[in-house]
C-alpha cells in the first residue's frame, strides 16, 4: 500500500506537511525523529489522516492534488 499524509505540527500552531510514503509508522517517527530537514524545525508532528492507494501513480497524483490551490481548499475543509 501506499499512503498520502497529512501531518500538522502540536508546537507551531498552523504548520502543515503533506506527503506519500509506503511506510506510515515508520515514517511519522522519521518526521518526529528529525530526519526531514523540511520538517524537523516544527517537530514534534501529529498524523491527522491518511488516505491508502494500491496504486502507486494514483497515490502521487492525489499527493500532487493536495499541494495544489484548489487541493489546499480541499484538504482544508475535508482533513484540517
Amino acid at each position: 500500500m501506499h499512503y498520502v499524509y497529512l501531518l500538522e505540527s502540536d508546537a507551531f500552531g498552523g504548520q502543515r506537511y503533506i506527503g506519500l510514503t509506503a511506510n506510515l509508522k515508520k515514517r511519522l517517527a522519521d518526521h518526529n525523529a528529525g530526519k526531514s530537514p523540511h520538517t524537523s524545525k516544527y517537530m514534534p508532528w501529529r498524523l491527522v489522516t491518511y488516505v491508502a492507494f494500491s496504486d502507486i501513480e494514483k497515490a502521487r497524483a492525489f499527493e500532487g492534488y493536495l499541494k495544489s490551490g484548489s487541493g489546499h481548499a480541499f484538504a482544508k475543509k475535508r482533513f484540517w
